[in-house]
């Protein structure tokens, strides 16, 4: 994983700069045996606490005995320097100075950084060691300590990178998988209806007029080759539906189940998201008044508004309001009317509803419903569907005309 490449860099780098430091300590040894132990003793100690420090923050966390093991460096630091000539602190400070950056807040940990080097600097001015020498010090605790926090944050930075990479992955197989049971449910919907009603119809005309039931079956056999090639657009990913032809389509299954159709759309060019959308509620419309109506007639019209274009798919079928559930398929919404529930039922674009229930006074609205106003939201607009006060239903979505406006 890439996170664990950039902490395994990290850690390099930071126990490389540990080492280096360790190096310079060993030059006690030319003031004796005995502050040369002691120098590399204590430079041991501090190296190890900081190894605890950074290793808990390269991984995002702090460690087991936070803040001991800070202080635990802070004394490290600064106790030499009573017990060994010339500063010992200038060569642990810039590892304290990446400590503190990393685990105080930003401000804090600066301000604590500056403290360190005003120390140093005092401490060395008056000492043997050349201006130069105390320049170098100084400057040491803030780059080098400035590095240490930018490699603890570039790790940190890496995981949550690769965290919201998997997030995204993750997001984008959930939005596929329901756009596949989306298209499925839409476009199968009125296939399977219309193989179901082409299927009995067959079956009753099949001894008494076996020609027009051969013609029915061949017309079912036409309807089950349309659902397989929807089912291979929808594992394509390829959905380019036309309003028209879907108006078309709708008329003549309609007018083949005895339903009186008439479609009167309106001439204008509209963005593919808001035909497809269009498209997309006169095959569900259909598909329950084929379902769950008793209609007689149904009419689809389109009409163009300021800057929407609004389309009404109209039918006489809704049955009587009653307290119990007539059993429509809960897949398929209630966008046709035959939903008990009584009143308006209307659901926004982003899929809020009231009333549009599948069940009986339930008031959750179908399946079929929710999805058209999903699509309507893509397309800048709502979807809604109610009960007309002459026992009918009337499903209406309203889309955006403008390009610019589903953008």
């Amino acid at each position: 994983m890439v996170s664990s490449s950039a902490r395994r860099l990290s850690s390099a780098l930071i126990t490389a700069v540990s080492c280096a430091y360790t190096v310079i300590a060993l030059v006690y040894f030319l003031q004796g045996a005995l502050y040369g132990v002691l120098a590399v003793v204590v430079f041991l100690v501090v190296v190890a606490v900081h190894y605890v420090n950074m290793r808990a923050g390269l991984r995002g966390g702090r460690p087991p005995a936070f803040p001991l093991t800070v202080l635990l460096q802070v004394v490290a630091t600064y106790l030499p320097d009573f017990l060994l000539p010339g500063g010992m602190s200038a060569l642990t400070t810039p590892l304290l100075a990446g400590t503190l950056l990393v685990y105080l807040p930003l401000r804090w940990g600066g301000a604590a950084v500056g403290l360190i080097m005003l120390y140093e600097g005092t401490l060395l001015w008056f000492g043997p060691q050349a201006a130069h020498l105390t320049l170098f010090y100084v400057v040491t605790v803030p780059t080098t300590g400035t590095m240490i926090y930018a490699l603890v944050r570039f790790t940190r930075v890496t995981a949550e990178l690769e965290q919201a990479r998997a997030e995204l992955a993750d997001a984008a197989v959930l939005k596929e998988r329901v756009r596949i049971s989306r298209d499925l449910h839409d476009g199968l919907g009125r296939s399977l209806t219309a193989i179901a009603l082409k299927g009995d119809l067959a079956g009753r005309l099949i001894d008494r007029d076996p020609g027009t039931a051969r013609a029915e079956v061949g017309e079912l056999v036409q309807v089950a080759r349309e659902a397989a090639q929807d089912v291979r657009q929808v594992a394509r990913g390829y959905r380019a539906m036309s309003l028209a032809g879907e108006v078309g389509r709708a008329v003549a299954l309609l007018e083949s189940s005895g339903v009186s159709v008439q479609a009167h759309l309106a001439d204008v060019t509209l963005p593919t998201r808001s035909e497809e959308a269009l498209a997309w509620a006169v095959r569900e419309g259909v598909t329950n008044v084929l379902r769950h109506s008793r209609a007689t007639t149904c009419t689809i019209t389109t009409s163009l508004q300021e800057g929407t274009i609004r389309l009404e798919l109209a039918n006489d079928g809704a049955p009587p309001d009653s307290g119990t559930d007539p059993g429509p398929d809960p897949g398929a919404g209630t966008a046709s009317g035959p939903s008990p529930a009584s009143g308006p039922s209307a659901v926004s674009g982003s899929g809020s509803s009231a009333g549009a229930g599948a069940g009986a006074g339930t008031g959750a609205p179908g399946a079929g419903l929710v999805s058209l106003a999903e699509r309507a939201a893509q397309a800048g607009g709502t979807a809604t569907g109610s009960r007309t006060g002459q026992g009918g239903f009337v499903l209406a979505m309203e889309v955006a005309v403008r390009r610019e406006a589903v953008s």
